[in-house]
Order: C-alpha cells, then sequence, then structure tokens
C-alpha cells in the first residue's frame, strides 16, 4: 500500500486565489490532482488544506487534512500530511496541486521504483527532478530539519544523494507549474490537444 499525499493549502497569492479551487478544463485542480494518485494507484490518498479550505468542493476519493499552520509554508504541510497517514503506510507518493499535467504513469513508475527497493523515487524531467516524489517511511522522521518555509524534501535528497532513485519520466506528463493565470491559460491548447 503507497498513499498518496497532495499538498494543496496554499493561498496562492500570485495567482489570486488558491490553486485547489482552479479550474482547468471545467475540473479543480484539487480534484484532477486526487485522480492523479487514484489513476497512479495510491490508497489512500490524503490532501492537505489550508487557505479557501471551506471553498474547496467534496474530495470524493480522498481524505481532506486541514492545516491552520499552512502560512508557514509547503514545509509545514508536507510534514502535517505525512504525519496524517496510517501507521500501516510505508510509504506515500506526493505531489503539488499546481502541477496539473502530472501523469498517473509517472507516479506508477516512482512506485514501481520503491517497489524494486528504493528508499526515494523522483521523477526526472529533461535530468532534472520534480514531481511526483516517493518517500518512504524511514525518511519522513529526516524530513523534520529540511522541511520549513517553502521548502519541502529538495534539500534533504541533495544531502542524502545515496537514498535516491531517479525516475525518467519525459515521456509522460510534464512538471510545468500553473503560478498565475498566464501560466494556465498557456497549458490550455496542451490540455485540450
Amino acid at each position: 500500500m503507497t498513499a498518496g499525499l497532495l499538498l494543496a493549502a496554499g493561498a496562492g497569492r500570485r495567482y489570486g486565489r488558491p490553486k485547489a479551487l482552479v479550474e482547468l478544463d471545467g475540473e479543480p485542480l484539487v480534484r484532477r490532482g486526487i485522480r492523479l494518485l487514484r489513476d497512479g494507484g495510491c490508497a489512500p490518498v490524503h490532501v492537505v488544506l489550508g487557505a479557501g479550505a471551506d471553498e474547496v468542493p467534496a474530495l470524493s476519493g480522498a481524505v481532506p487534512i486541514l492545516h491552520d499552520r499552512w502560512p508557514d509554508g509547503l514545509g509545514s504541510s508536507l510534514l502535517r500530511g505525512l504525519a496524517s497517514l496510517p501507521a500501516a503506510v510505508p510509504a506515500a507518493v506526493v505531489v503539488l496541486v499546481d502541477q496539473p499535467l502530472l501523469s498517473p504513469v509517472a507516479v506508477r513508475r516512482v512506485r514501481t521504483a520503491y517497489a524494486d527497493g528504493a528508499v526515494v523515487a523522483v521523477a526526472t524531467y529533461a535530468g532534472r527532478r520534480g514531481h511526483p516524489i516517493l518517500l518512504g517511511r524511514q525518511t519522513w522522521a529526516l524530513l523534520t530539519g529540511y522541511a520549513v518555509g517553502d521548502r519541502g524534501a529538495r534539500d534533504l535528497l541533495r544531502d542524502r544523494p545515496d537514498l535516491v532513485v531517479e525516475v525518467s519520466c519525459d515521456d509522460v506528463g510534464s512538471p510545468v507549474d500553473v503560478d498565475t493565470p498566464a501560466d494556465l491559460l498557456r497549458l490550455r491548447p496542451v490540455s485540450d490537444g
């Protein structure tokens, strides 16, 4: 059992509203992220919510995790989400709500790397690390000193390359972020095609 963890707590300051509520092709990004993880074979799926949590539509197939310290940044949301997972969960695939072009195939690839023995599996695109990231439970306690402010697992992965297996995902999806309304408009032709 590999859990899915969707980080969707931010206020979306540059976007002008929480990105969890933004729609692409008529679907809120938060629902798109849940579908990504479920289609990638993750269960359970937990969604960390903060800003705008009371406006988020019903999350069918996912467990909402309210995080009142979301202004502390991505790191606190990551730690809150991991802490919310059942003790029986040995690993979690982490994705961000503002990357709507990630592929369930990439989720399955990092899960396969874990099944083959990886402690941490990170999707790469053109040689650069991105999401999804799979974190084995044995790494969660290590994140405490790293997941601070808007920093998640990146610095831990840099400092502990012995834990990391990179998984090429160039041929499936894209890690592009949606940070502004203009970013979303640039995605529309890709998603319509």
